[in-house]
């Protein structure tokens, strides 16, 4: 009964209404209206081991399918709203930050967007995270168009010292340390975080992080607040690739084989960054930060096997080395007038991105020529304000907002000088959204969203094509309605999304190929109900009616992507030292070719369970159960022709890399010193 109830629910219910607020966090974080906005605690994170740091996404529950591409080393691969977003910054893309730092790397050695980044984050240190349900703040801008998730990380423990050592299936062992002093008027801690696992795979994964985390936040007054944080690390591993599954099924190779031993990567990155937060007499809050992050970057992959160089193969090395800055500043200010209050948000971004990137055939790990090689400079400055108005004693409220994005492309090519070029190009994005609720004693409350987004492209595909689209724009309209009555959450409505251009990332080339102008449209359902004050049960469903080319005949489809995701959970909190949930996540089966609908791949549903025992007030025993039911599950699939072996034939086929298996992993945790 109760995966058949998990897996006909809706997602997870949205919180109600509310009147503006302004945060107390130093984070820049100014909320758009409530039904386009939802929030997961850090608790869900922090109670979960995870065995692989994709499983983040896993927890969301915001129509977001994101898959392991080669293993868990490399980023993940992010499907929403019928669309395919490859790592995160094409199709509209998925923009995601953590404490205000864009992860998405645009002109990144391996796709635009690439959000490589979140392999430093440990999931011990997530306070929240928040996901807009589209373009409808305009505090974000670059790669916003079909949402953004912004995680923010915690500013100090509860404990002096808190510890968690864990180990599981497939050679899984972690461990994260963290020390967190009780300083007067400031909220610090340092912390660790190292892993290996070698996953299911015949070749080993062989995949290790080790990154260090701290902050130090200082209270300068009751209204003033200064902070600087730090992040650095490294990660590397082997990997399996995605694999043909004609080999699969002719018995030829194994779900879990390879077929290049030098598949894999390795990354290291630092980043430093400073928050300041001033909050005035009459309510307005400024806040301003910046950051600076530098990387080192190689990616060994393998997409087409022999398919083009049958002597050599055809093995590349991406490679991408990078140093970024960026900076933030916020206005914040709450107003009255007469019976009508507001809050007005204004502000202004600039991101720098110096990056040298290149492209280069290789046998093993050994390059032994150059395709591509260039040093680009990408920069991106940005303006805007919004005002959110709450009428009629808070029955209405309204909430209007423009941004501008200007970017500046400069690419210097290193193999052919006479490429080189500066571009630019700049875009409006206006706002708008409204919520109602007609009846004081019927808390149903109506709601439109119309929001545009940007993604810009990669600045090597600018230059291949110099008088085409730079900046491609999503229009994204919805409509629906949400209640809350007691325990009990509900929330729908309906979504058109219209895209400019839709972008393909060209694997052996580097470059992105322009496909669209593109519309998807659907619903989506979220709903939660507290059975009891210790059971909840949250759930939903994200379905596309339909997703194509516009102004094609006959109709071409948008493809890549799933139009049915659902999630659901059942979780228990805190009865007699026990605390666990039991999670569902699942898609429809969907097309890889936008033409031909019998070339799909097959969908799936998974059941996660994770479980915590207070032994005592200092431990915790921790129990996690991944792929609960052992289901056998491809997470990414792709349609390419390739050429397995050296002197075989070519032919197009279904890619993919296998979902885990049935993964256990066991674990203590330590709180020692509380304050």
């Amino acid at each position: 009964m109760l995966p058949l109830l998990l897996a006909v629910a809706v997602l997870a219910a949205q919180a109600e209404d509310q009147p503006p607020v302004v945060r107390t966090s130093v984070v820049i974080t100014a909320a758009p209206l409530e039904p386009s906005l939802d929030r997961r605690d850090g608790e869900v994170f922090k109670q979960t081991l995870f065995s692989r740091d994709d499983q983040v996404f896993h927890l969301l529950n915001a129509g977001i399918n994101a898959g392991q591409h080669e293993g868990g080393g490399k980023s993940i691969e992010v499907r929403r709203f019928g669309f395919n977003l490859d790592h995160g910054g094409v199709n509209g893309g998925l923009k995601i930050l953590v404490d205000n730092i864009q992860q998405n790397q645009s002109t990144q050695g391996h796709g635009q967007g690439y959000l490589g980044g979140l392999k430093a984050l440990a999931p011990e240190l997530i306070q929240e995270a928040q996901i807009v349900n589209g373009p409808f703040s305009a505090e974000y801008g670059d790669f916003s168009g079909l949402g953004v998730v912004h995680i923010r990380l915690r500013e100090s423990f509860p404990d002096q010292w808190t510890a968690r050592v864990q180990g599981g299936s497939f050679g899984t062992k972690r461990g994260f340390l963290s020390f967190s002093p009780d300083v007067r008027n400031a909220d610090a801690f340092l912390a660790y975080e190292g892993s290996h696992a070698d996953g299911p795979f015949l070749k080993p994964l062989d995949y290790r992080r080790d990154h260090f985390t701290g902050n130090l936040t200082r209270r300068l007054s009751d209204r003033r607040a200064f902070g600087v944080k730090m992040n650095g690390g490294r990660n590397g591993f082997q990997s399996s690739g995605q694999i043909p599954l004609a080999e699969v099924a002719a018995g030829r190779l194994s779900p879990f084989g390879s077929l290049d031993p030098g598949e894999g990567g390795r990354v290291h990155q630092a980043t430093a960054a400073a928050y300041y937060r001033h909050e005035q007499d009459n309510g307005a809050v400024w806040k301003l930060d910046g950051f600076t992050t530098r990387s080192l970057f190689d990616l060994y992959s393998n997409f087409t096997f022999f398919l083009n160089d049958e002597a050599n193969g055809d093995a590349i090395q991406q490679h991408d080395s990078r140093l970024q800055q960026g900076a933030n500043a916020q206005y914040v200010r709450p107003h009255r007038s007469g019976a009508t209050f507001g809050t007005l948000s204004a502000g202004g971004n600039y991101h720098d991105n110096q990056i040298n990137v290149g492209l280069y055939p290789r046998i093993g790990r050994t390059p032994f020529g150059v395709s591509t090689r260039a040093n680009a400079r990408v920069t991106n400055g940005a303006g805007y304000a919004q005002e959110t108005l709450q009428l009629l004693h808070g029955k209405l409220m309204l909430s209007g907002g423009m941004r501008f994005d200007s970017f500046r492309f400069d690419v210097r090519d290193r193999v052919d000088p006479a490429q080189s070029a500066v571009r630019q190009s700049g875009r409006f994005q206006p706002k708008f959204s409204a919520a109602y609720t007609p009846f004081s004693r019927v808390p149903v409350t109506l709601h439109a969203n119309y929001g545009r987004g940007i993604s810009s492209l990669d600045a090597r595909g600018i230059l291949t094509r110099p008088e085409g689209q730079r900046v491609a724009t999503t229009d994204f309209y919805q409509v629906g309605a949400s209640n809350r009555t007691g325990r009990f959450g509900l929330s729908v409505d309906a979504f058109l999304i219209d895209r400019s251009n839709e972008l393909v990332y060209i694997a052996d080339d580097g470059s992105l190929g322009f496909f669209g102008p593109s519309r998807a449209s659907g619903w989506e359902a979220k709903t939660s109900v507290e059975i009891t004050r210790r059971l909840s049960l949250s759930a939903g469903v994200t379905k596309v009616s339909n997703a194509f080319y516009r102004g094609s005949a006959p109709r071409v489809y948008v493809d890549r992507a799933p139009h049915f995701t659902a999630n659901a959970g059942l979780t228990l909190a805190n009865w007699k030292g026990w605390t666990g949930s039991l999670r569902m996540r699942a898609i429809n089966g969907y097309r890889l070719d936008g033409e031909d609908r019998t070339i799909a791949a097959a969908g799936h549903t998974v059941f996660d369970f994770t479980m915590v025992r207070r032994v005592n007030r200092w431990a915790d025993f921790n129990f996690s159960l991944e792929n609960l039911a052992d289901r056998s599950y491809y997470e990414t699939q792709n349609y390419i022709e390739s050429r397995p072996y050296r002197g075989g034939p070519a032919a197009f086929g279904i890619h993919a890399t296998p979902g885990y298996p049935r993964t256990v992993t066991v674990g203590m945790t330590f709180r020692l010193r509380g304050k």
